[in-house]
């Protein structure tokens, strides 16, 4: 199967575009016109360029306003059609893609369009190049694959073939079942997209808000399976067009690119395999799969999360010290050869990583004190490190001495690390053991027992990379995007988590400049952990004792709490209770929900404490505004 992309799905020169998706691996390129036009070689300059680089150019596009016209238009557009295959033959681009005639003054006789697209067809033969046709939905006439396909198969020529494109059919509910008994080798070309769900206009969210499959809520996987069934056997080719893509770093599309196709022939490729396990145990012949789908280790289950690593200089080393061991925490050792202290309380870990001349070290020197790695607890940490190795991940190898246990770990998007640990380990023992434990120290169970959840800022445009990340390499499932207003901007929010709904991310963004999402991605110089949730099974007794401990809780606006008083019908001594408290307070369904929030750490990052009941499942997202009104306010303050 060859893997393509559209080169208006990226941003830079053609020169840059071409580069970027060579360097991706993918086998093709699509060369927009407006592209070439733009390039400052010649169109065999291109073609030399693409080929040194290994680089195929599958199709020329787009060829407009064509058929359906009248006679005197025909002739004109037969000639402005000689002069692209001119310079076709000169990209040496086998295919021109055709996308139907949004001219008011086209016909809407489907046997003139079928006569006319022969014509072209037949003249395209000459030049041995074929002719792809797509129907787009604000066309004048012809807006749908079902009308698109009787034109084609009315004109009836070798060098005349379909474009599908799932977007352009899914966003507009058009019906899979068309595809139903068309022969795979009519269809020429497979352009694949996804997109949000959205009230917009489907032209507008065309033309801006395309993503890549995987990023978006598009059954993707459901319509490539429905095209492969057919027999096609062709190339399967990105187009987006996306404002933030356009705008971001042309290697990093491409690779994204490159990912969210190899997991979406995984995902069809795992659809078949159940299907045809579940036709096998009928007694059936499953069909014969006609191209080879990408196959990577499946996705590892993920257990919990192992340890959280900051790094830290000496100063910020003393500080985030000092203020874990206020939360509860107690330090339970030190690494074998290396200045890094390890604190425990309850299930959770954490490290303090301060060892010169060490990745740690670097990311501090570029990003300052925050969190550098973290680990997962996988059911296989081989299979795991080597599907992410097959999604793209560059590996990362960190010094081991003598009797140290070397921990698997790639690179995430933002440069920070990912390590993967064995489930086969009883909660952290083999991680630990690369420490001298302190013999005197006792593990508290509490008042914080677990890691919930860790909040992850993002720079504007890289929210659709990190869940494609997560969904690819961890098999994480997104969920619902919320838009969080803060005081001086909106939030953009979305969350991955696994299926037990133990390991939970939520991926915040800002447009903003001075929202507190945006100044943490300021202060990290790039994405970074923005705050860490512990679970709590008694919210006030965790509270007394961080206070207690003298922990700098966010303070609430009283007015806060004579408001939810009001909403939820609370009782007047637990509304109190929550108020000298400044514990905030949600509820859904049965669920409640009662979280509290320190002070920021140096401007950066910050700890929350959580108590779930009821089945409570989500992050009291309804309290984002007036968490973020109290953290500016307490800026402001000074505090």
């Amino acid at each position: 199967m060859r893997r393509s992309v559209a080169s208006v799905s990226l941003s830079g020169t053609l020169q840059e575009k071409l580069e970027a998706i060579a360097a991706a691996r993918f086998d093709g390129i699509e060369i927009f016109e407006n592209d070439l036009m733009f390039y400052q070689g010649s169109a065999k300059d291109a073609r030399r360029h693409a080929a040194d680089i290994g680089l195929a150019i599958d199709a020329f596009q787009p060829f407009r306003d064509f058929e359906g016209m009248s006679n005197e238009a025909l002739a004109r557009n037969l000639d402005r059609a000689e002069r692209k295959f001119d310079l076709m033959q000169e990209l040496g681009a086998p295919l021109m893609l055709v996308c139907s005639n949004t001219n008011p003054g086209a016909s809407d006789d489907a046997a003139r369009a079928a006569a006319h697209l022969f014509e072209l067809a037949e003249r395209a033969a000459r030049r041995s190049i074929r002719i792809g046709f797509g129907a787009l939905p604000w066309a004048s006439r012809i807006t749908t694959v079902a009308a698109a396909r009787q034109i084609v198969e009315a004109a009836n020529h070798p060098h005349l073939g379909l474009v599908v494109n799932n977007f352009l059919m899914q966003a507009t509910g058009q019906d899979l079942a068309v595809l139903h008994g068309l022969p795979g080798n009519r269809i020429f070309h497979c352009h694949l997209a996804d997109s949000p769900h959205s009230s917009l206009d489907p032209h507008t969210l065309s033309r801006h808000f395309r993503c890549l499959p995987g990023q978006g809520d598009l059954d993707v996987p459901g319509f490539l399976s429905a095209v492969l069934a057919t027999g096609y056997t062709g190339t399967l080719s990105l187009e987006i067009f996306n404002d933030e893509m356009r705008a971001a770093a042309p290697r990093q599309t491409a690779l994204d690119g490159m990912r969210s196709l190899l997991f979406l022939e995984e995902q069809v490729r795992r659809t078949q395999e159940l299907e045809a396990a579940k036709i096998l145990v009928a007694g059936g012949q499953p069909r014969r799969r006609r191209v080879e789908l990408f196959d990577p280790p499946a996705a590892p289950q993920i257990l919990g999360i192992t340890f959280l690593e900051f790094t830290v200089d000496s100063e910020a080393n003393k500080a985030l010290s000092r203020l874990l061991e206020a939360l509860g925490f107690r330090r339970m050792g030190t690494h074998r050869t290396k200045k890094v202290a390890l604190y425990g309380q309850g299930r959770i870990r954490i490290v303090l990583n301060r060892e010169p001349d060490s990745f740690a070290h670097s990311y501090m020197l570029v990003h300052g004190p925050s969190v550098c790695a973290m680990a997962v607890q996988v059911d296989d940490a081989p299979a795991a490190i080597a599907r992410a190795l097959a999604y793209g991940c560059q590996p990362f190898e960190s010094r081991v001495g003598a009797q140290e246990k070397a921990i698997p770990a790639v690179r995430m998007p933002n440069g920070g690390l990912i390590y993967f640990t064995d489930a086969e380990a009883t909660n952290t023992a083999a991680f630990e053991s690369d420490f001298v434990i302190d013999r005197d120290v006792a593990i508290p169970d509490g008042p914080l027992a677990r890691i919930d959840h860790i909040t992850e800022a993002l720079p504007e445009g890289q929210l659709d990379s990190w869940v494609l990340f997560y969904r690819a390499v961890l098999g994480l499932l997104p969920e619902e995007i919320f838009v969080l207003p803060d005081p001086y901007g909106l939030v953009r929010s979305k969350a991955v988590s696994n299926r037990e709904r133990t390991v939970r991310f939520p991926l915040n963004i800002s447009e903003s400049r001075n929202t507190a999402t945006a100044r943490s991605v300021t202060s990290y110089a790039g994405a970074g952990v923005h705050h860490i949730a512990f679970e709590t099974s008694d919210i006030f007794a965790a509270v007394a004792a961080l206070a207690a401990a003298g922990v700098p809780l966010l303070s609430i606006p009283s007015n806060y709490y004579d408001d939810i008083a009001e909403k939820f019908g609370l009782d007047f001594d637990l509304v109190e209770t929550m108020r000298n408290h400044n514990v905030l307070y949600d509820r859904a369904g049965d669920g409640e929900f009662f979280h509290v929030f320190t002070l920021p750490f140096d401007d950066r990052f910050f700890f929350e404490a959580v108590q779930r009941k009821g089945g409570y499942d989500a992050y009291g997202a309804a309290n984002a505004p007036v968490r973020m009104a109290a953290q500016a306010q307490a800026r402001a303050s000074g505090l």
